[in-house]
C-alpha cells in the first residue's frame, strides 16, 4: 500500500521563499450626499401649579406633534423622549414654597424631504416656547455608499497587491485572508450639527410667516478599509 504524499505546510504568517506573502491594505473614502436630516424639538411649558404646568405642557407638544405629521411621508420617524415636570422653589422667606412649575418633552423628527425640512423647522421654531436643535444629517445604515465604499477599498487592496507583485516580476497566486477593518461615517464622527434655537411669545396678529429656513446640506464622508493576504508566485531576484 502506497501512503500518499504529505500536503505541503502551509506559509507562515510571512510566508516562505517557496510561497511568499504580500499583505496589503486597501482603503476608499467617499463624498456623498446625505439621505436623512434628525431635528431635535424641545417644548417647554410653566404654570403657577403642577396641574396648570402639565395641561399646558400637554396641549403645546399635542401641537407640535400634530404639526410635524401634517407632513405626512416626508417624516421618516418621529418619537417622544425625554419629558421633565420640575417646581422652582422661591429664592427668598421663611421655608421653601413653590414659586412655579417647568415642563419639558423632547420630540426627535426625522426626514428625507429636505424642502419640507426647511420649511417644518421654521414653523416649529415660531412656536411658542419652543426650541430646535439640528439639523443633524446622515446616511441610512442600508445606504449603498458604505457598499461601494467597501467594494473600491476591495478592488484597491487587490490593485495594490498587482502592483507590488509586477514590481518583483511575478504575479499573485490566490487570496488568503480578507479582513474588513470598518466602514464609517467620518463627518458624523468629527462634526457636530448646526444648532438653530429660538424660544418666543406669541407673535403679533400682524406678523406674517417667517420664511422657510434655507438648509444647505451637509455632505457625508465614508470611509473604508481592509486588510488583504496573498500569495504570489516565487520572484527571480
Amino acid at each position: 500500500m502506497t501512503t500518499p504524499p504529505a500536503p505541503a505546510p502551509e506559509p507562515g504568517p510571512h510566508g516562505t521563499p517557496d510561497r511568499p506573502r504580500l499583505s496589503v491594505r486597501g482603503e476608499a473614502r467617499l463624498e456623498v450626499d446625505p439621505e436623512i436630516a434628525r431635528i431635535g424639538i424641545t417644548v417647554n411649558a410653566r404654570g403657577r401649579d403642577r396641574r396648570s404646568a402639565l395641561d399646558d405642557l400637554t396641549r403645546r407638544n399635542a401641537g407640535v406633534l400634530d404639526l410635524v405629521k401634517t407632513y405626512g411621508e416626508a417624516v421618516e420617524h418621529l418619537e417622544t423622549g425625554a419629558f421633565s415636570l420640575t417646581p422652582e422653589l422661591t429664592r427668598h422667606g421663611r421655608g421653601e414654597r413653590v414659586r412655579t412649575y417647568h415642563g419639558t418633552v423632547h420630540v426627535t423628527a426625522e426626514l428625507a424631504d429636505f424642502t419640507a425640512l426647511g420649511e417644518l423647522t421654521t414653523r416649529l421654531a415660531d412656536l411658542d416656547l419652543t426650541r430646535v436643535d439640528g439639523p443633524w444629517w446622515a446616511l441610512r445604515p442600508t445606504s449603498p455608499a458604505y457598499r461601494r465604499a467597501r467594494e473600491q477599498a476591495v478592488r484597491e487592496a487587490v490593485q495594490r497587491a498587482r502592483e507590488y507583485a509586477e514590481a518583483l516580476g511575478t504575479a499573485l497566486v490566490a487570496l488568503t485572508e480578507l479582513t474588513d477593518t470598518g466602514t464609517e461615517d467620518v463627518r458624523a464622527a468629527a462634526f457636530g450639527p448646526g444648532r438653530m434655537r429660538r424660544m418666543s411669545m406669541a407673535a403679533p396678529a400682524e406678523e406674517t410667516d417667517a420664511a422657510p429656513l434655507d438648509l444647505e446640506p451637509q455632505r457625508q464622508h465614508v470611509h473604508a478599509a481592509v486588510d488583504a493576504r496573498f500569495t504570489m508566485r516565487p520572484p527571480a531576484l
